[in-house]
């Protein structure tokens, strides 16, 4: 099964990229460890992983009104893993897309 579920390429990590150009995020499955998230991401990859960081979201309720009345519902639950690499390692994720 795979760990690591998907990059996470939105403004707020771009800008910690440009700060700290080895740093990298992705979201990983709730029940993941930093051993197997760092794992993953270097057989993944091919770089080298010197710290990752992990972040727990709860999923948070949602209500709006609508023409048929009151929407609710609940956003998803996530796990968010920053990842620094090794000073000269990157990651390219836009290298496969034509």
């Amino acid at each position: 099964m795979a760990i690591i579920i998907k990059p996470l390429v939105t403004e707020k990590m771009t800008k910690i990229t440009e700060k700290k150009p080895n740093r990298y995020g992705f979201v990983v499955r709730p029940d993941a460890n930093k051993i197997e998230i760092m794992k993953e991401i270097e057989d993944m990859y091919n770089v080298t992983v010197v710290d990752v960081n992990t972040i727990r979201y709860a999923g948070k309720r949602s209500q709006r009104y609508t023409k048929a009345g009151l929407v609710k519902g609940q956003k998803n639950a996530f796990k968010k893993a920053i990842v620094t690499l090794k000073e000269g390692d990157e990651i390219d994720f836009y290298s496969n897309i034509d």
